[in-house]
């Protein structure tokens, strides 16, 4: 086994930045990520055991259900080294739990889209929360701004749309945001991002009521999208999008998601016809370190494996009057490659690199790098292998 230590040249860290798409269809009050369909188990009518279009943070209960085979949980024996989760209490700790206790978690945590309609007027302590937010992109746009011309967030008809920081990492890529509307298929409108200001616009279809126009904004670090345009989408056709029967509304943009995880539920079959998509990319930053490995010419042409010998070599010892000396005449196997199998090919010492260690300073191993095909190593040979190793 050889040692080589790293040059300063050897290591380069850096981050890659990465946009991962995130795709939501609404339809019939349910959702679907990604185009994913619920798929039935043994034990759960979705194997993920959350909800369609949720995602499921540690995806440990795959196919079960909290009777008869149980959810797979984390827990902590209460003791004297006092440790516990974060999420309880010193003083529920203190006096909730005795001694040998345990103190159990749930491995069941999801997310997904959460919509909420507000009515005129409506109390709204959501859309509150995110006044000064609000009031501090007014300088991207004028539709940011809480309380203007173009309207009042305290009091307006509106919906917000909340997206949890699990799909989009950091922030929502700015431009990337697309939310579709559909009717028995048809596509009757689009708002875009175009001027990444965040400014939601109607582009589709040309030339409709509406294009052009700004119908909502969309906070790309806090992961909400506003939504403020109550002009008609179509004309002719009510529907029941505030789930009462007696106000049937014409489509627009504040009823937009309808279906979607909320406060206001679509009665079963009452918008069959109406289907929703929101499309945008997230952004990711993962700090990567590579690492270059050399092999140098005229080194590690040696094995300690026994087999690197020939079988036919003998390991007898000879004997002096006090010690004993290992037989230093052993044969190399030759495994140079020849046509035939008689004669072989002219000898030369070889070996063939298969696993790349990575030790820390005080040669403990910390990592081991597999090559999918071993690589033949000769003395005329300088090879070098580049790892890399996310952080």
């Amino acid at each position: 086994m050889s040692f080589y230590k790293f040059k300063e040249s050897d290591l380069l860290i850096n981050n890659i930045k990465a946009y991962p798409q995130n795709s939501f269809f609404i339809y019939d009050s349910k959702v679907y990520y990604d185009n994913k369909p619920e798929i039935s188990g043994a034990f759960a009518n979705n194997i993920t055991c959350v909800p369609s279009g949720y995602i499921e943070l540690y995806e440990q209960n795959i196919d079960r259900n909290s009777g008869s085979t149980g959810f797979i949980y984390p827990y902590i024996t209460k003791n004297g080294t006092l440790d516990s989760f974060r999420t309880v209490t010193t003083s529920d700790f203190d006096s909730e739990f005795d001694y040998g206790d345990i103190i159990t978690g749930s491995y069941v945590l999801s997310s997904s889209l959460y919509r909420e309609y507000f009515q005129i007027g409506q109390a709204r302590s959501h859309v509150s929360a995110l006044r000064n937010t609000l009031n501090y992109y007014s300088v991207n746009s004028s539709h940011y701004v809480y309380s203007s011309s173009l309207g009042n967030k305290d009091t307006q008809e509106m919906c917000l749309i909340s997206v949890p920081s699990i799909f989009y990492g950091s922030q929502i890529k700015k431009r990337s945001v697309k939310l579709d509307f559909y009717i028995t298929g048809t596509l009757i409108g689009r708002l875009e991002d175009k001027n990444a200001n965040g400014e939601l616009i109607q582009t589709l279809p040309y030339g409709s009521t509406g294009s052009g126009s700004v119908a909502g904004v969309v906070l790309y670090t806090e992961g909400f999208i506003v939504l403020t345009g109550s002009w008609a989408l179509e004309t002719g056709v009510a529907r029941n999008y505030i789930n009462d029967v007696g106000n049937l509304l014409t489509s627009s943009w504040i009823y937009f998601g309808n279906g979607i995880n909320g406060n206001i539920e679509t009665p079963s079959g009452g918008l069959s016809d109406v289907a929703y998509k929101v499309y945008f990319e997230g952004t990711t930053t993962t700090p990567v370190i590579t690492m270059f490995t050399h092999a140098p010419r005229g080194e590690l042409n040696h094995s300690n494996n026994p087999t690197y010998l020939s079988y036919t070599t003998s390991s007898s010892y000879s004997s002096g009057s006090s010690t004993y000396i290992e037989n230093n005449i052993l044969e190399v196997k030759n495994t140079v490659y020849s046509n035939y199998a008689d004669p072989t090919g002219s000898f030369q010492k070889q070996t063939f690199i298969s696993k790349v260690g990575i030790y820390d300073e005080n040669k403990n191993l910390i990592a081991i790098a597999k090559l999918a095909k071993p690589v033949k190593k000769t003395e005329e040979r300088d090879l070098t292998f580049k790892l890399k190793l996310d952080l």
